[in-house]
């Protein structure tokens, strides 16, 4: 049987009744952190899968690695240009 690890760590006993007595007493919902994405625009986002040559791709992650933002944030401020 393995013994299972965060970060390459073992998980003790110990630290599994450390998270069961932080738990039971509580958490503050404010405090935790929000997950999921955050918004891009005026709502909600849908994926619109494009086809790219390997040119493009190429000058598109030059782009970004340039700008060190992703892909999707090039891509994004290239069309909100265009259809300015």
């Amino acid at each position: 049987m393995s013994m299972e690890t965060i970060n390459g760590k073992p998980i003790t006993d110990e630290q599994i009744q450390e998270w069961a007595d932080e738990a039971e007493q509580g958490y503050n919902v404010a405090q935790l952190r929000k997950r999921g994405r955050k918004p891009k625009g005026d709502g909600p986002a849908r994926v619109v899968p494009i086809r790219l040559d390997d040119s493009l791709l190429a000058a598109l992650d030059d782009r970004a690695d340039q700008e060190r933002v992703s892909r999707s944030d090039v891509i994004r401020a290239a069309i909100r240009a265009y259809v300015a």
